[in-house]
């Protein structure tokens, strides 16, 4: 393993170590106590929310990504939930507030908890993503946050899975072929 490779490890493992088991259970309540589910990040931590997106679609659930032509118009009482390292990006901030206004709940996945985009959001998960010297060499920009969000996400599938009653199979079902 290489010194980059340890050191990513290393930093996510420590960042998902401070969560909070509260988060994961709030996210997951509302993901399954929702008709549609919007999800919206910029940059690597949208790339991100797509792969999660793809894994909640695979379970059969209706998710939809902000920002695609063929998504529909958020709604009150739909879920929103948008991820951004800092949370000063504006367009996740305007995203926040007007979606709001609209009656949907916004849950905010970022690192920083007294952000713009934190103080828009209905509640946030906070990833403590510190830092760390050897980030600009290792893991430049936000790479420890996307990396972690994205394990993150990943990590409560398995709990909706069960709690939805589906298989790997059921998933493999819904799966794009990607041609």
């Amino acid at each position: 393993m290489t010194e980059a490779e340890e050191h990513i490890l290393k930093r996510v493992r420590a960042s998902l170590a401070a969560e909070q088991e509260d988060e994961r259970e709030y996210l997951i309540d509302n993901i399954l106590n929702t008709q549609k589910i919007f999800i919206y990040g910029v940059g690597r931590s949208g790339t991100m929310c797509k792969a999660f997106a793809i894994r909640l679609v695979q379970m059969g659930l209706k998710v939809f990504f902000i920002g695609e032509t063929v998504t529909p118009i958020v709604e009150k009482d739909d879920l929103v939930i948008i991820v951004s390292n800092t949370g000063e990006t504006m367009s996740a901030i305007q995203t926040a507030n007007i979606v709001r206004r609209l009656g949907a709940r916004v849950i905010a996945i970022t690192a920083h908890k007294h952000s713009k985009l934190a103080h828009a959001a209905s509640s946030v998960i906070h990833l403590k993503v510190e830092k760390d010297p050897k980030d600009s060499q290792f893991t430049p920009m936000g790479t420890v946050f996307e990396i972690t969000a994205l394990v993150f996400l990943d990590g409560i599938i398995p709990d909706i899975m069960k709690r939805l009653g589906q298989t790997e199979a059921d998933m493999r079902a819904r799966h794009a072929i990607w041609v």
